[in-house]
């Protein structure tokens, strides 16, 4: 017996019907297909790297990039300057890179940032500060892309874009609410020593030039003999920290949006050029198993490990033209010498291709022949054509290998080897630890730091109208410290009873 065509078509519409019910709050990809992992990236077991073969976190990515044209999407609001690097310290068995011969002079160019608010944004508000340093080194352009701060919120990079969301403004009000990015923090214990750093002074620098700078990521450092040294990179001003109190940088902001890019500019114009010394912290392979955290988390320092100084930066001349040198300026991880490498830090790893594909998108596949992009060395590879392509190609090859016009390769940039065991997995790291960093952070704080810290916190986290987001909140600050999280509680009128009861 045929099925009437009516019941064949109320069949199927009920079908779509139930499948849509079924997924309308499933997580999916652009294609649609389910998310099984949202919160880990695909690794190469532990200890692993980041598997390019992991499509939802290279979505994730590549859209996060294209939200924005062609404001960047963060990091948009800069101030960039023209210096040098000087190494002081032969460091010859850690790392094969030129830019750290001794006595060796490079150019640099840094931008310094804010993070989350727009490009027209007052230079005073609570921000994280990028502290971005292009090296044109003999061997070709060397991005150490920092912040003013020496860890992050996050340690997995697909976790990258869901975290600046929360920090921006709503999609419905275009404000930002403590009640979003709370929501989010709160189920992301780690960014509790982050948000402490964050919400003390240190929120607010006084100028650009009385910060530190900190790579925030472990690297790895490779001598000629192809031997791994894991780093840490710490800018230390000569010129001292400075910060603002919450009402220093109100007065401040009420007479002045650029008062950090006119100090500094002031500066450079007065010729009392800033310097920074650059000072690295390492670990053998062998050690990154005898810490109670693990090493390669960006939300984690190297505590108890000395620092050795290596070199000193000198910042000595303005750009001539803001937009064709800050705003054009690219930096990214992805851009190494040999010698220096990135290390499996998970947040790295996604950062090495974001960055990257972030400049493709706002300025083009040709963005390195612009001249603050530009590196000092002959580049010769056969990448060709797109827009805004002002090489110099005459030759009729244009591929390698060849024997009619040749380019040979160097093994100077082999990459370093490392063993790689196990299981493909998609699972967080292990020895997490989010608290005790905070903790100690608090305790170095004197009495009025505290003060300020608190109040700044409360002045936010206050707002928060959901008692278990605010209440989870409160009881990751009180794991960090008693005492932090007591006077938070206090200050929010929050319930300490409730407060413990939530402590695992």
């Amino acid at each position: 017996m045929k099925t009437p065509m009516k019941t064949t078509l109320s069949i199927l519409a009920l079908a779509i019907s139930a499948t849509t019910a079924v997924n309308a709050t499933t997580l999916t990809r652009d294609n649609g297909a389910p998310v099984g992992d949202n919160q880990n990236a695909y690794t190469a077991g532990p200890h692993g790297g980041v598997l390019l073969q992991d499509v939802h976190l290279i979505q994730k990515l590549q859209r996060f990039a294209r939200e924005r044209i062609p404001e960047r999407v963060v990091h948009a609001r800069g101030t960039g300057v023209h210096g040098e690097f000087v190494a002081t310290r032969d460091i010859s068995d850690l790392t094969k890179a030129a830019v750290f011969k001794k006595d060796m002079k490079t150019p640099v160019f840094v931008r310094f940032s804010t993070v989350i608010h727009s490009k027209g944004s007052p230079e005073t508000l609570r921000d994280p500060r990028g502290f971005a340093t292009k090296f044109y080194t003999s061997e070709g352009n060397w991005d150490l892309v920092g912040n003013n701060l020496p860890v992050f919120f996050i340690r997995d990079a697909i976790k990258f874009p869901d975290m600046v969301h929360s920090l921006k403004p709503s999609p419905v009000s275009n404000q930002q609410d403590p009640n979003r990015f709370f929501d989010f923090f709160s189920h992301v214990p780690e960014s509790t020593h982050m948000l402490t750093w964050v919400y003390s002074d240190y929120g607010t620098p006084a100028n650009l030039r009385q910060m530190d700078g900190w790579g925030v990521h472990s690297y790895k450092m490779v001598d000629a003999e192809g031997d791994v040294t894991y780093v840490k990179f710490h800018w230390k001003s000569r010129q001292g920290i400075k910060n603002l109190s919450a009402k220093d940088a109100a007065e401040i902001q009420a007479r002045d949006f650029s008062h950090a890019t006119r100090d500094m500019y002031a500066a450079v114009a007065s010729g009392d050029y800033p310097k920074w010394d650059l000072y690295i912290k390492t670990l053998k392979p062998s050690q990154l198993a005898d810490f109670d955290y693990n090493p390669l988390d960006a939300t984690k320092m190297w505590l108890g490990i000395k620092e050795t100084m290596v070199g000193t930066m000198t910042l000595n001349r303005m750009p001539d033209n803001f937009f064709q040198e800050t705003e054009q300026a690219a930096f990214s991880p992805a851009n190494i010498i040999p010698g220096i490498e990135p290390s499996e830090d998970r947040l790295l790893q996604g950062r090495v291709f974001s960055y990257a594909d972030t400049q493709l998108y706002r300025l083009g596949a040709n963005h390195q022949q612009l001249p603050v992009n530009r590196a000092r060395v002959a580049v010769n590879n056969w990448n060709q054509d797109g827009a805004g392509n002002h090489g110099h190609q005459k030759s009729e090859v244009n591929y390698q290998p060849s024997r009619i016009d040749a380019r040979r390769e160097d093994g100077r940039g082999r990459y370093s080897e490392k063993a790689v065991t196990g299981h493909t997995q998609q699972k967080a790291i292990e020895k997490k630890q989010p608290f005790v960093q905070a903790g100690v952070l608090y305790r170095s704080f004197g009495k009025k730091e505290r003060a300020n810290l608190i109040r700044n916190l409360a002045g936010d986290l206050g707002k928060v109208r959901d008692s278990k987001t605010m209440h989870i909140m409160l009881s990751y600050f009180y794991q960090a410290d008693a005492d932090f999280g007591k006077r938070l509680t206090k200050a929010v009128k929050g319930n300490l009873k409730q407060v413990k009861n939530l402590v695992k």
